[in-house]
This record gives structure tokens, sequence and C-alpha cells, in this order.
């Protein structure tokens, strides 16, 4: 396997202790996400895509992580090493992490929108799919969008002057608006125009509708026989607005105009003492977010005036000023990545493949009876959770299900999670249900809020998380009354209850019967509904209580063992790595002979291959059509191998102060499916990079000679032979690989 050193990803600034920075190492990762943007060689939608998660990823970050960086800087106190914001060991202080970020944000920046303008966009418009912009509409164009404008956007448009003695009106982070700077017209007062001694040129700003939506679409030509592939020309609602803005302000002009985005800061938490209106109070955290402090501002060319003046109100100086060559927020352009008819612009879709473990023959619990069951998702089917629920609420014979709720699909009726219909008639059926939804979930607490009440008028009992920690576990436990006695049955995942994202989330789950994860299911539940001190488990590690506890002895443990006979292993498949006990820990074990495999999807402060420390401890990270988000732990253990699926990384806020958990995989069939899933992450020579020393992600490329292996298609394969649809996928693997855009 090679390195393709000709162009590395751009190194994180050397670290002055054995760790890199962790907000660093984000923008690594979000670097890495682009790079799959400026494949010259992906079909054109393919690389629209990656070019939007880009901008959403940055979005996040700056409202959290860059908020708390400026939160440290203006405080002036030294947060504890460690700490997720902190400093910690790489030595990095807040002015130094926030330099680097704009320095690096906007490097990625002007690649990101230089290759949209000068690659993507006009692909697309050669493969039939053309953005018009200003001064490119044909006349009947022109006239459609006025009549469009006239008709859908003018009578819903609210023009708001920004008073120099006045606070500004409220701005949303997740919304665009548009500026504009006026001037009177010069008419004669008697005619109606406004004495050219008016006050200074007014500025107002207009917030963008979220209907009709952004993309505008021009009307497709009638034809006998519409082509598979006609050609559609859409236009922007950001462009109408700026261009028809003037007929907001009668008896003014525009003299500038652009458009903005301003991110605020969401890295604020709610009042945890407040237990009898908790649901309350976490309102007014989301009424907060509105009024928060500005972190960023995004905004088009056009208005030095007007940028100045919101950079001022806003208190923002000019590092936190983003001036974008092209569209704003691509993330929400991303339905044009869908659009039908141009199959042509994307990757062939991947199929989705039922698991031969469940068929409507043999009920659910018959099944998982007779063994334990790991599904693979999105290369597998998500149906058999939502069965796992809606058989549970239809069954007669179940008395009982309880389940932690972080994340589900849907918004308002009718797109309702079917696992939360199949919980709300589970407790109309007259069943005891329990759901835990976390309120806390960040950027979904409206929703779990809408989805707790909603539950609770349907009878189910809902507790709202717990104080100071956040419930990010993935588990579900169904009662059952089975002769004569209560049966439990168990569900336990890496991802969420969320069927939409199980369509692009790679994750595992398991359905088990077994007495002690059973057993040590109900103890967890207890704990988090009613009153408990923190029980000893059979089979399962908690967080906060014992889950770093766990991995430091398995880690120890390895440690200990290797030897010439048994040489240590570990090897570990996780989203972020952050945890500096755990990275001490691994760096023991690497100077004791551990063979240390990472691989690491985001976040890594952990410095592989630096001489006498991590020599053997190899960190790669992929960044493919799904996103990576299981967590796989294997220990060698001398032989006698362990394997642990968990919903934590291993990051303080996971393993300190999140409820998570860790629950080992001891079916021998399925330990060996899932040791041969994660030993595929480190063959894989066609979207994988590798971490040095310094900080660089360098891609790695087949050898001459060496079969290209891609560990996402892979997969694909390994659930089509388990559907015994092997056939449909060609066993010849034609892999795309060029150099990415300088």
């Amino acid at each position: 396997m090679d390195t393709d050193k000709r162009q590395p990803l751009p190194a994180s600034s050397p670290p002055s202790a054995a760790f890199f920075n962790r907000d660093i190492s984000w923008v690594d990762f979000n670097e890495r996400v682009l790079e799959e943007g400026l494949r010259k060689e992906a079909p054109p939608l393919e690389r629209f895509r990656f070019l939007s998660i880009v901008s959403s990823n940055c979005d996040e970050f700056f409202m959290v992580r860059v908020a708390a960086i400026k939160q440290m800087l203006r405080s002036g106190e030294k947060a504890a090493e460690g700490a997720d914001f902190s400093a910690g060991p790489s030595g990095l202080g807040p002015a130094e992490q926030l330099e680097e970020i704009s320095r690096r944000t906007r490097s990625i920046i002007k690649r990101q929108y230089d290759c949209l303008r000068n690659e993507v966009l006009p692909d697309l418009a050669k493969g039939g799919l053309e953005l018009l912009r200003p001064g490119s509409y044909s006349p009947a164009g022109t006239n459609y969008l006025e009549s469009f404008f006239l008709a859908n956007i003018y009578p819903i448009l609210t023009p708001l002057r920004i008073e120099q003695d006045k606070p500004l009106p409220s701005i949303n982070s997740f919304r665009l608006n548009a500026a504009f700077l006026l001037e009177p017209e010069t008419l004669p007062a008697e005619k109606g125009g406004v004495p050219e001694t008016a006050a200074e040129d007014p500025v107002v700003m207009v917030q963008l509708p979220s209907d009709p939506g952004r993309i505008i679409w021009l009307p497709v030509e009638q034809q006998a026989e519409r082509a598979a592939e006609q050609p559609r020309q859409w236009a922007l609602l950001d462009d109408l607005i700026l261009a028809r803005g003037a007929r907001l302000f009668p008896g003014y002009r525009v003299k500038e105009s652009m458009i903005f985005k301003v991110s605020r800061d969401a890295d604020f938490s709610v009042d945890e003492k407040r237990d009898e209106d908790f649901i309350v109070a976490m309102e007014e955290v989301l009424e907060g977010r509105e009024r928060s402090d500005a972190v960023r501002m995004e905004y088009t060319s056009g208005s030095g005036r007007l940028r100045d003046e919101l950079a001022k109100r806003f208190s923002l100086k000019a590092e936190d000023l983003y001036e974008i060559d092209g569209p704003l927020c691509l993330g929400e352009l991303i339905d044009l990545y869908s659009v039908p008819g141009f199959d042509g612009l994307r990757e062939k879709a991947w199929k989705i493949y039922p698991s031969s473990a469940f068929n409507e023959d043999v009920s659910i619990w018959d099944r998982i009876s007779e063994g334990d069951v790991m599904l693979h998702f999105p290369y597998q089917s998500f149906d058999p959770v939502v069965r796992f629920f809606q058989d549970a609420s239809a069954d007669p014979s179940v008395v009982s299900i309880k389940t932690a709720l972080y994340r589900t699909s849907g918004g308002s009726s009718p797109a309702v999670s079917p696992i939360i219909r199949a919980l709300e008639q589970a407790a109309l059926n007259g069943k005891q249900v329990t759901a835990l939804v976390e309120l806390k979930a960040r950027f979904d607490e409206e929703r779990n809020i809408n989805w707790a009440n909603r539950l609770e008028k349907a009878g189910v009992i809902v507790i709202y998380g717990l104080s100071r920690l956040k419930v990010h576990a993935k588990i579900t436990m169904v009662m059952r009354r089975e002769q004569g006695r209560i049966k439990r049955y168990v569900h336990l995942s890496t991802g969420n209850y969320n069927d939409r994202t199980a369509k692009f989330y790679e994750d595992l789950c398991l359905f088990t019967c077994r007495e002690e994860i059973a057993y040590d299911a109900g103890l967890l539940f207890n704990m988090v509904t009613g009153y408990s001190v923190v029980q000893s488990m059979r089979r399962l590690a908690i967080a906060p209580s014992g889950l770093k506890r766990r991995l430091l002895e398995l880690i120890e443990r390895e440690t200990k063992r290797t030897g010439q006979e048994y040489p240590g292993k570990i090897m570990a498949k996780l989203n972020a790595l952050t945890d500096i006990d755990v990275i001490n820990a691994l760096y023991r074990a690497s100077k004791a002979g551990v063979k240390i495999s990472l691989c690491v999807r985001g976040i890594c402060t952990l410095i592989p291959a630096l001489e006498g420390l991590s020599e053997i401890i190899r960190v790669v990270s992929v960044i493919d059509r799904y996103l990576e988000h299981s967590r796989i732990y294997y220990f060698a253990n001398g032989g006698a191998e362990e394997l642990y699926l968990s919903s934590a990384d291993w990051m303080p806020r996971n393993l300190e102060r999140r409820v998570e958990l860790m629950f080992p995989v001891e079916d021998e069939r399925i330990r060996s499916e899932l040791l041969g899933i994660l030993c595929a992450y480190f063959e894989d020579n066609c979207q994988a990079r590798v971490l040095d020393s310094g900080g660089a992600w360098t891609m790695l490329r087949p050898r001459a000679g060496e079969k290209p292996f891609r560990v996402q298609r892979d997969m694909l394969l390994r659930a089509a032979r388990s559907a015994g649809n092997s056939r449909m996928i060609k066993q010849e693997f034609i892999v795309r690989r060029s150099s990415p855009a300088p």
C-alpha cells in the first residue's frame, strides 16, 4: 500500500507535547471532507454533496467550539487540563487556537468555492443542471422569475430597519438575511419624494423565507416526450431578493446590498437545578440562542459599508468576518443532489439489503431466542429495528417497553418517526411504556420536546434525561410474558433510533435475550428512571460510572500480557479520540510492544509514530460515501479475543459526562464477523488516509500490483452475500483516484 505524498493535507501546528490540539484536529477532519469534493474524477453531484457537508460542518463548529474558545478568551480563565474546550496538553492557548482556526478555515473556504465556481457548477451545467445568476437570465426566464417573485416571495418578505439607538432585530443562526443600504430618491417633495436633507443612509435587513426554498426551478419547455435528463435551469432565492428588494422601499434607492448569515454562540447549557420545569428551562435555552453573542458572519461581496455596520452591531472583529464568493450555506442546497432525472451526475445508488436473519415467517422473538443477531447499517435494512418496536406494540404477550431516545427521525405529523408511532400505539394498547427522551441533544432539543409531549399524551412514561448528564446510550428492552415468566429482549446500538439517518450513517446494532445482558439493562433503566445507587454490572459497562475504568483496565491488561508467544494487539474504530487518560494508556501499551491500530473518523489528539512513545501506533481515517459512525473495540487478550460495541467515543464528554454503554459481542459467529469488519478498515487503500507524527493526513493508494480495496464497497459485498444476492454486484472494482486539486 502506497501513500500519495504529492498532495498531503496541511499539517496541524507542531505540538508542544505528545498531543495534537483538539480543535485544529477537527479542522483537519473538515479538510478531509473537502478533499472528497475536490476530486476531479468524481461525478459533479457527488462533489457538490461533499462541498455542502463542509459548510454544514463548519457552521456547527463555529457555533459550539469556536464559541467556547471565545468564552475562554473573554473570561481569561485557564480551563482544566483535558477539558473538551481547553488548550489542554497541546499547549495552544485560546488566542492561538482562534488565529489558527481562522487561517485554516479561510483556506478551506477559498478552495471550496474555487472548486464550486470553476469546476462543479460548470460540470453540472454541462450535465443539464444549470444555475442562472443575475445577468444570465433569458427574457423568458426574467419574466418568469419576476412573476414568481411577485406571487410567491414579495408578499411574505418583512423589511426590518436597523437603527443606531435600538437593539437589532432577532437574527437566527440558521437563517440567511439580505441587507440593504438605501438612499432617498431625489424627487420633488410635492411628488412624494423624500427631501434630500433626510438623515444618513438607512440600513434595512430582510430575512429570507424558508418557503419556497432557495432553489427556484425555471419551467421546463413542453415537449411531446421528455428526455430522461432534460436540462433544468435554476435560480437562487438570494439573487431574486437582492435584485428585486427595491420594491420593498418606495421612495428609496438601493445603493448597496448583500446576503449575510450570523453564527451565534450555541455553547451554553440548561439550568440543571430546574427539575420541576425542565422543559420550560430547555425552551429558554432555545430562545437564548437567538440572542446569544455572534461568533462569525459570512457575507457576499458588494458592500463594505453594510459589512462594517453589521460587524460593529454584532461586536465582531475582522477575523470573525468571512467573505464568500458564491452562494452561502451550501448545506441548504443539498436537495439539488437528489433531483430526479440526473442519475448520470451521481454515483450509482447502493442497494440496502435485507438481513437474512429475519423473515416474516418467524416471529422476531423466536428468532432472537435462537441466538444473537447483528445488523450493519446502511448496508442492511433498518426495518428489523422498526419491526422490533412495532411487533412489541401489537403483541398481546408484551407487557412493557423501555427505551432511551437521543435522536429520532421526522418532524411534525405526518412525518412522525415510526418508532415514536409504535411507542404511542403500545401505550394506547395498554402496555407500560417508558421512554427516556434526552432533551439536551444539541440542535434537536425542540424536536425532542415535541416528541416528549406527544408521547406523554399517549400515556407513555417520559423521563426528561438526567441532571448534569446527557443520556447518549442507545438501548431498548422489551418484556414479554412467556410460559408463566417474563422474558426480556434487548436491542443495543452504536447509533440512534433514526430510520432516516440509518440510510447513510454507518452503524452496528445487536439483538439479544442473553439473561446477563438483560439483567444489566434492567439495572440501567432502574438507575436512570428511579432512585438507585450505581449497581455492579455483569456484562455492560456504563459511563460515567464504570466505562472509562473498564476501558483503561482492558488497555492495561493488554499491556501486561503482551509477549512473544501472544503479542498484544488493540484495534479500535471510533469517531473521536481526545481523552488524555486513554491516550496515555495507549502510549504505555505501545512502549510495551502492543500493536495498536486506530480508525478515527474525525478528531484525534493522539500522535502516532513518535519515537520511543507511539512507534507502533497506526491511525487511519476513512471518508467515503457513508458517514462512519460505529464504535468497535478489540483486545487480543492473550488469544482469548474480546470485542465490544459502544455508543461512546474516547472523549472526556462521553466517558465522564454522559450515560454511555459498552457491550460485549459474545456470539462466536458474530464476533468473527465483526472482527472481519474491523480489520477491513485497516486494509482500505482507496478512501483511507493515514496520520503521521507531524499531523499530516496522507491519502493511501494501492502499490504497484496491489488490488484496490475500498472498505465501504467491501461492506456492501458482505451484506449482499449475507442476503444471497452477491451476484448483483460485480466482483471487479473500478476505483476512482487522482491527486486532489491544490
